[in-house]
């Protein structure tokens, strides 16, 4: 019932976001008490650090504090440890004292930089309170809410007339007015688990954006969120029948241009073997593949025990993870994002606390407040997974490995390939060249598991024995999976994918 209301299911999980609302309304009331026109005021501050009374309205607080934190549910580095760091920041800048510890919160360690002295940071860290007292932004996703009104996305669409398969439809981004045309059509396959306004957050911080200035006409996939009616649809649906529809619509609307493909996360790891049944039927019927270049972001293809990175999550899958349970829990109403946000956690350890920790880091500029906004809006709100697509998703692509063992089934129009495994191998027989760009520093789609650019598509010489330079490129950075978040490493992939699109 929780679930299908749009709550946490989660009752331990709900009752640790009454105690973030609870602690963020503490520190905003308490900073508030010594904000004087935006200022934080020493004066205030030393009357109560030094007073008997003053001494009573600390210890007030504190109790309320110590009641939250004695009342949550995890151990560890948490939301609620970032929080409860900015608290200690807040005594530290109050008392002007250091810790007994030595080790002051939210104290700047740049690289190459010498620790400033304690009178700077106790300046800096004043700001930091100024800054997120004026915006009240002590509770991350209550802020992203308020700000955004729970829209976000940077770039003009529309929905294409027909496109509409059940929540699914897809969106059309035209070039914009003052920006020449290229010709070319990209389609963005987005996950299933993610708002698709991740390619499109702000200004400066759009894949979209980024690619209408280099003159695409950009399409992508939104999945919605799925109801009801979604329950029973599998990864056929989702991996076959919608891009067969959408492919068909883009060639209707565009019969001479070609069509690239952008894909991320598990829309890279589902667009695949896609491509190669589409090639299957394609040269069965005696004509070209119609899609010759597919670029993919963060997109694992590899799960195993091994190099791939994905020991780890597999092992708490096999522990934890009933098919049966899920399909009788969430069968009515879909995996809520909750679930998923809990398996996203598993696998990255303190990215609760260090995202809020990094956010309160960046808070003594308060353009970076502001700029957090849409991000922090799509981190905190997810969408529901299909149930049925995520036991599939689960069992034949994380636990099975079917795509990269070739086992891996889909529907097709033709009865000699329909029901039967894919033949990856059509991606380097139909010309197809996989760019791929994968991150170092990434839990959720590890550089081991993104291999698809050196087994698939064009990445040996062709059968003649020629040793012409692959055609596939794969690039490995020192980012995080969530890359396209950052304008320095989307300007990076942004240069390196319109290099291999117009090769």
């Amino acid at each position: 019932m929780a679930a299908g209301a749009g709550r946490n299911p989660d009752l331990f999980s709900d009752m640790n976001g009454w105690i973030y609302k609870g602690y963020s309304r503490l520190l905003y009331t308490m900073t508030g008490f010594f904000i004087e026109d935006g200022k934080f005021s020493r004066e205030k501050a030393g009357k109560i650090s030094t007073t008997k009374k003053g001494y009573e309205f600390l210890k007030n607080y504190m109790e309320e504090f110590a009641q939250l934190e004695h009342s949550y549910n995890n151990i560890g580095l948490t939301r609620l440890k970032a929080m409860k760091e900015l608290l200690k920041c807040l005594l530290v800048v109050i008392t002007e004292t250091p810790p007994a510890s030595g080790e002051l919160p939210f104290a700047s360690k740049a690289s190459g930089e010498k620790p400033g002295s304690f009178e700077d940071y106790l300046a800096l860290n004043r700001t930091r309170l100024e800054n997120l007292y004026r915006e009240n932004v002590f509770d991350i996703k209550d802020y992203s809410e308020r700000v955004t009104g729970g829209k976000i996305g940077f770039s003009r669409y529309e929905y294409v007339e027909g496109s509409t398969l059940h929540r699914v439809r897809l969106r059309d981004y035209p070039t914009p007015r003052g920006l020449k045309s290229n010709g070319k059509i990209l389609y963005m396959v987005t996950p299933l688990i993610n708002k698709p306004e991740l390619f499109d957050l702000a200004a400066g911080k759009s894949v979209i954006e980024g690619m209408h200035k280099e003159g695409y006409r950009v399409y992508l996939v939104d999945h919605g969120d799925p109801g009801w009616e979604e329950t029973e649809l599998e990864l056929d649906f989702y991996g076959k029948t919608l891009h067969d529809h959408y492919l068909r619509i883009l060639r209707e609307r565009h019969p001479r241009a070609e069509i690239l493909i952008m894909a991320y996360c598990m829309g890279g790891t589902l667009i695949l073997p896609y491509l190669a049944r589409r090639a299957e039927e394609l040269l069965a019927a005696g004509k070209p593949m119609d899609v010759k270049k597919v670029a993919l972001m963060a997109s694992p293809v590899k799960f195993d025990d091994g190099d791939s990175g994905h020991a780890g999550i597999r092992a708490l899958i096999r522990r934890n993870y009933d098919p049966s349970l899920m399909k009788e829990l969430f069968g009515a109403v879909n995996i809520p994002p909750q679930v998923i946000e809990f398996g996203m956690n598993e696998i990255q350890p303190a990215v609760q606390y260090n995202v809020v920790r990094g956010f309160y880091e960046r808070a003594e500029n308060p353009e970076a407040i502001a700029d957090a906004a849409p991000f922090l809006y799509w981190l905190t709100h997810g969408t529901r997974f299909p149930v049925s697509a995520h036991v599939q998703w689960i069992q034949n692509v994380f636990m099975d490995n079917q795509i990269y063992e070739g086992k891996f089934r889909l529907p097709s129009t033709n009865p000699k390939f329909d029901g039967q495994p894919v033949n990856m191998d059509m991606l380097r027989k139909a010309g197809v060249a996989i760019f791929e760009y994968k991150g170092s520093r990434d839990p959720i789609a590890p550089a081991g598991s993104c291999v698809a650019a050196d087994i698939w598509g064009l990445a040996r010489p062709d059968a003649s024995g020629r040793k012409g330079r692959p055609r596939n490129v794969s690039i490995e950075k020192n980012i995080g999976h969530i890359f396209v978040g950052s304008r320095r490493h989307l300007a990076q992939y942004l240069a390196a994918v319109n290099e291999f699109y117009r090769s």
